[in-house]
């Protein structure tokens, strides 16, 4: 009988239990598991199909010094003596860590002890810095320690759920199944957020309120309650410091009317959303990146929790201001000490802790400050302060803001290391050492999600090739550096065991983080680990990480909020679509999930792209002052006029545009450094070209194409690139048998290619006229002998495509879902999912389905 190994899922901060099985050398079969806290058995379409993405192909499997293949032995060695050298001439304070939310708690500890204990500086950052670095900052000051004062199951005592920020359906679909399944006993849900997301489609109230109001907001909110009575004056008098004069500044300009001004929101609505809060004493407020993702955010995050604390409402079930992470180990990183603001185990750089820290790792220095924040970081690389740089499981010329100038610094760096699982990233471009890490699946150790629930992650498969764990690959560079005994480890329980001491080490109970109890029972009690929440519920006893054990409410203004600019009248919002992860390198492999959002979108207000020549389904490009990038176009009316959002995902890999990472400005959050993704100025304008169309290949073309528009979609069996253009790409094809068939008067090209009957490659293009499907020609890959209508686009006969992709779990189009709602009369999701088995595993495309029946139902009347 095949035995599931119980694992986590490599996505997101709910942090999903999984039951993989293997069931062939690189195949697995996955299902969640239904003991974990986190999902109860439960999977999103990202975790569902990760069978699809454990496959070796693109891989990087040896390490690479420049554009030639190495042993570890010499890796390893030019690593750690370009390192020591650098460290000898300039001081330790020229060379620099940046990690990943990717990384094991494991991997995060190594890390960590290496830069700030032994090379003795806080330049170690982590991708983490861009997606909840202000939840951090904001804890901090209003608790004294970065605690996350929630857990899941708050959200199933609550009367209110207040989602800020957080389009939860698509980014945190399986909590969001949580969040309507409480809705479903009677809960009401609260969504805030500038566009009309599919999160916002089910809310009772949805307030679509201006980018960047958010203060406003909540200070609106706690002046509301104030007035209503419902301020827990015991509570505010026995655990929590109030600044001086905080209630008098609080009453300038937060009234009902002078908030719907500065959020442009109708008075009506928010006098809904205020005394629905007033009146709920048991209220989740979630919060994710459309709160941390600004120039503010540390503010906002105070805001939210200024109005749980002033009401009580924190320490008690179903009550909490609640931070929810964006990646698998944000929070593990947080707990080691992986940003450079913090030294370790939630400790600060105060005289005691550096002490504490470097008697617990017997280190010959101890980092004397916080060191650069991401964007810092990359500054100081451009401008030479930063001779050596090693990047681990990040792809910083994706995901970075103003990433052009982010390359410059990468091109400009004397030594760059990059530690990834893929051969080919952005970033790699510019490594002087590539060393190949191990992937999820290969992996062995730790992950803490996002209410600091620790659970295993285990390997399933072997090491391939010779890849290597990062902690593995740290550990002896450090050892080459002369620092053998303190980075002798064998296995990552070695790192666990040290991590759990150092919580404990010196803790008097001053800090909320330790793990006591979870180090014991040797290896084996390590491999058999079971998931656990530290910290218990956070605050129950009203006692709080500070000096005096109160709270502190924090005085926050809303700052003005810039007018448009002539040049650059738009905002521009960047965000995930549901089934695609960071820069793609895992969920681009996967052919289902690449269908959903085959290609990186702009989304604009239909008057904005009436006014503009804009063409829904056309091609525009959105220009900033820091860059420009094409997109396709989505006229959508959940867009608040004058606003546009695009997807972070895609690369120079996968796209000729899409370059989201362009575009956004490298200003930060003064306070916790995280960049302002969420409104920038922009413009936009209509792009043309002479064609349009599509390739689709058997595996992978000798060359990229090259036009205007190209955007690789993963597909069975190979490739599918969309296309638009001026000048013609024949040449793109393979050699091989050519059929062909030329509409000169729509401007129309079909070329099918064959070798040995099997089609191996196929391009459509056309002027003026339409294109066929993809589906049906996708399937022909598979095929030993091709069809005689290849040229058709479509089986012989009457044939209907599915449409795109709405059901990535279960692969299901929207003409399958319209088709069956007509056809079979089906009136709710409920009887959609009966029928189909649409909605009914991760539930994400539940608000899409919901719509559908909603358009059908007018359509019908």
């Amino acid at each position: 009988m095949d035995t599931a190994i119980r694992t986590t899922c490599a996505y997101c901060g709910v942090g999903c239990g999984i039951r993989a099985t293997v069931t062939g050398e690189r195949q697995v079969r996955i299902e969640g598991d239904p003991d974990h806290p986190a999902n109860h058995g439960r999977l999103c379409s990202k975790g569902t199909h990760l069978g699809e993405t454990v496959g070796l192909d693109g891989r990087l499997l040896h390490p690479m010094i420049g554009n030639r293949r190495a042993t570890w032995d010499k890796a390893v060695d030019h690593v750690a003596r370009r390192f020591r050298e650098t460290i000898a001439r300039h001081g330790p304070g020229s060379v620099a860590f940046y990690v990943s939310g990717q990384l094991l708690t494991e991997d995060y500890y190594v890390a960590n002890k290496l830069m700030k204990g032994f090379i003795g500086t806080a330049n170690i950052d982590t991708n983490s810095r861009l997606c909840m670095s202000s939840a951090v900052a904001g804890h901090v000051r209003a608790f004294g320690e970065d605690v996350v004062p929630a857990s899941y199951d708050d959200l199933d005592g609550a009367d209110l759920i207040v989602l800020v920020g957080s389009n939860t359906a698509w980014c945190h679909p399986v909590v969001y199944q949580r969040v309507r399944a409480r809705c479903a006993a009677g809960a009401k849900l609260v969504v805030i957020d500038p566009r009309r997301t599919e999160t916002a489609e089910e809310a009772d109230l949805h307030l679509a309120i201006r980018p960047g109001s958010d203060v406003a907001l909540m200070n609106g909110a706690l002046e509301w309650c104030r007035a209503a009575g419902v301020l827990d004056d015991a509570f505010l008098a026995a655990h929590v410091a109030t600044p001086d004069g905080f209630w008098d500044a609080l009453g300038a300009g937060n009234d009902l009317w002078s908030v719907a001004r500065s959020c442009d929101v109708p008075a009506a609505d928010l006098r809904r959303f205020y005394e629905l809060f007033a009146a709920t004493p048991r209220t989740v407020t979630m919060f994710s990146q459309g709160i941390n993702q600004a120039l503010a955010g540390t503010d906002q995050v105070n805001a939210i929790i200024n109005l749980h604390l002033a009401t009580g409402r924190i320490g008690k079930p179903g009550a909490a201001p609640f931070s929810i992470t964006g990646q698998p180990n944000a929070m593990g990183g947080r707990e080691v000490g992986g940003l450079a603001t913090t030294l370790a185990a939630h400790m600060d750089f105060a005289p005691e802790n550096r002490a504490l820290v470097q008697r617990f790792w017997a280190s010959p220095t101890i980092a004397e400050k916080p060191g650069l924040k991401a964007v810092d970081l990359f500054r100081a690389v451009g401008e030479g302060r930063i001779k050596a740089l090693w990047i681990m499981a990040t792809n910083p010329a994706v995901s970075m803001p103003d990433a052009a100038r982010v390359r410059e610094a990468l091109a400009a760096c004397p030594f760059v290391v990059v530690s990834d699982v893929v051969a080919d990233t952005d970033t790699g471009a510019f490594a002087h050492v590539r060393l190949p890490a191990a992937a999820w699946g290969e992996k062995d150790g730790t992950v803490t999600n996002s209410e600091r629930t620790v659970s295993r992650q285990r390997a399933l498969f072997p090491l391939p090739g010779e890849a290597r764990p990062d902690w593995w690959i740290m550990a002896q560079v450090a050892q080459r550096m002369g620092w053998k005994s303190a980075f002798d480890y064998d296995r990552p329980a070695d790192i666990w065991r040290e991590h759990v001491r150092l919580s404990q080490y010196g803790n008097g109970g001053q800090r909320m983080f330790a793990l006591p109890g979870q180090g014991g029972g040797g290896n084996a009690g390590y491999d058999e680990l079971a998931p656990f929440r530290w910290g218990g519920t956070p605050f129950a006893d009203g006692r709080f990480a500070t000096p005096d054990g109160r709270a502190r409410l924090v005085a926050v203004t809303q700052k003005p909020l810039p007018a448009a600019l002539p040049k650059w009248p738009m905002t521009l919002n960047t965000g995930r679509y549901r089934d695609h992860w960071h820069t793609m390198t895992r969920t681009g492999l996967s052919p289902k999930l690449a269908r959903h959002r085959a290609e990186p979108l702009v989304a604009v207000h239909p008057d904005d792209a009436a006014r503009l020549g804009i063409d829904d389904g056309g091609l525009a490009r959105v220009a900033t002052p820091q860059g420009d990038s094409v997109y396709r176009v989505a006229v959508d009316d959940a867009q608040r006029p004058g606003e546009l959002f695009v997807p972070i995902h895609w690369t120079d890999q996968t796209s000729s545009g899409g370059r989201t990472g362009l575009l956004p400005r490298p200003l930060a959050d003064p306070l916790s450094g995280q960049p302002g993704f969420k409104a920038t100025p922009a413009a936009i304008a209509p792009v043309t070209t002479r064609w349009r169309g599509f390739a689709l290949f058997a595996g992978e073309p000798a060359k990229r194409p090259d036009c205007v528009w190209a955007t690789r979609v993963a597909v069975p069996s190979g490739s599918l690139w969309e296309l638009a253009g001026d000048a013609g790409i024949d040449a793109l094809l393979p050699s091989g048998e050519r059929i062909e068939a030329v509409d000169r008067a729509r401007g129309t090209q079909r070329i099918a290619v064959l070798r040995d009957g099997r089609l191996i490659a196929a391009l459509f293009l056309t002027e003026t006229g339409e294109l066929p499907g993809r589906d049906w020609l996708i399937a022909q890959l598979a095929e030993a002998q091709a069809a005689p209508t290849l040229l058709a686009g479509r089986a012989p006969g009457a044939a209907v495509e599915r449409g795109a992709i709405v059901c990535a779990c279960f692969d299901i189009g929207v003409r399958t879902i319209v088709a069956a709602i007509r056809d079979q009369r089906l009136a709710d999701v409920a009887a959609i999912g009966a029928a189909l088995g649409a909605g009914t595993n991760c539930g994400s495309c539940r608000p899409a389905l919901a719509k559908l029946i909603a358009e059908e139902t007018i359509h019908a009347a």
